[in-house]
């Protein structure tokens, strides 16, 4: 059986889970080499997100209520949710089990808490360990409600996120004035978390990929995994350059050998845990960021320092710094498009001018991402059918929120060597 340190793993994909992964492996004495197609981490699904660290909103998608929005919504390009009515064998089975699952709703929410809240302990002590900065503000979330029936509704919410752990507290309108003066307009109420913060995860993913690499992480960037492969002997890995080449080649292949391998490669998970004999139905879920930079006093002081959700909306803000504020928001069920669509980004930007008068929109950069979705809205941590196989994958929506603790959790299954591997 073999030690820590004479264990080598590859980790596919170098985003947030990635990442994180790779550094709890290295920090347990394995080994690890890293591979992505891009030249930098975090430049997928973890390079510009809504900067919630968000307990608050672990609350799971699985309800009667999201099925008849998805439907409702269909032909409204602007929708928070939007469902492209085009047929797939992947999206009907993928909807069909987001369905089965509605009757764990509670069960999976409240799992969802738990897993959140020890996340948020991992990721500042990282923070503090290797030193990154990243944007942190430590003001909490406000959730905002303009009518009694959200309102309510969010208040059954808030006693399922206690019974996980998370303490958030009712907010009438004059205090959501005083905890974020900013904020314009007419609300019912609120529900405002002070222990949940923000940050960029982007720059939080640099800082540690970095910290991989004073580990010794092997970091094989811009190095695309071709196909991946697991017997009782180990694990092959063939990869291929992505730099661009001067020859009108094709550069070569590389065979690498590994004695485990952890799959964080968000939604492309799917194709490779079906290479390693393993069903993994995530689907891509497009999400879109506008991040506005406030390049004027004027702007500093109109925009909002406390990060906010709008649950009607689907929309979310996250101050980044002095100089950045980050709205992000609307969940789209279209394949593996990556289209920045103007129908969908209008409806952030008309957002911010509507809560936000004073604070100019036009410097704003849009973006766009695909979320790796689990039907249940848990991620899938945990081994393949072969034993040297695992999957740190399907956050979501929580990638952020969630990732510093599902990578400790499949760190220690890597290195707990069943007699099987």
């Amino acid at each position: 059986m073999s030690t820590p340190e004479n264990t080598h793993v590859a980790v596919i994909g170098a985003g947030i889970t990635g990442i994180t992964t790779a550094y709890n492996l290295a920090k347990r004495g394995c080994r690890v080499t890293i591979f992505d197609r891009h030249p930098y981490a975090a430049m997928e699904t973890s390079f510009a997100n809504g900067g919630q660290l968000s307990v608050s909103n672990a609350e799971v998608w699985n309800s009667w209520a999201t099925v008849w929005k998805g439907i409702k919504w269909m032909t409204t390009p602007g929708a928070p949710l939007l469902v492209n009515p085009t047929p797939t064998w992947h999206k009907i089975s993928w909807m069909m089990e987001f369905i089965a699952n509605i009757p764990r709703y509670e069960e999976n929410t409240v799992t969802t808490v738990r897993m959140a809240l020890e996340a948020r302990a991992h990721l500042r002590k990282i923070a503090a360990d290797e030193g990154i900065d990243f944007d942190c503000e430590d003001r909490g979330i406000l959730h905002f409600y303009e009518t009694k029936k959200e309102f309510d509704s969010a208040a059954g919410v808030s006693a399922l996120l206690a019974k996980g752990g998370l303490e958030r507290r009712t907010v009438t309108p004059s205090e959501m004035k005083a905890i974020e003066p900013a904020l314009r307009g007419n609300y019912y109420g609120g529900f405002y978390t002070p222990s949940d913060f923000t940050g960029d995860i982007h720059k939080f993913t640099i800082g540690l990929a970095k910290a991989c690499e004073r580990l010794g992480v092997a970091m094989r960037l811009s190095d695309e995994v071709l196909s991946v492969s697991a017997s009782d002997r180990g694990v092959t890995v063939i990869s291929q350059s992505t730099e661009p080449q001067l020859e009108k080649t094709a550069p070569p292949t590389e065979v690498h050998q590994f004695d485990r391998i952890v799959v964080c490669a968000g939604v492309l998970s799917r194709q490779f845990a079906r290479a390693l004999g393993d069903r993994v139905n995530i689907y891509p879920v497009k999400g879109y960021s506008i991040t506005l930079q406030l390049s004027e006093k004027s702007d500093q002081e109109a925009a909002p320092w406390v990060s906010l959700l709008d649950d009607a909306a689907k929309i979310v803000s996250s101050r980044l710094g002095p100089t950045r504020l980050r709205v992000a928001g609307t969940a789209e069920y279209n394949g593996y498009n990556r289209d920045i669509r103007a129908e969908r980004i209008s409806p952030l930007i008309n957002w911010c001018r509507a809560h936000f008068p004073g604070l100019s929109t036009r410097q704003s950069v849009p973006w766009t991402g695909l979320r790796p979705m689990m039907p249940d809205m848990l991620p899938r941590v945990g081994r393949g059918k072969n034993p040297r196989v695992f999957y740190n994958t399907g956050h979501g929506h929580l990638g952020w929120t969630l990732a510093t603790a599902t990578a400790d959790a499949v760190s220690a299954l890597v290195v707990a060597r069943p007699n099987a591997a």
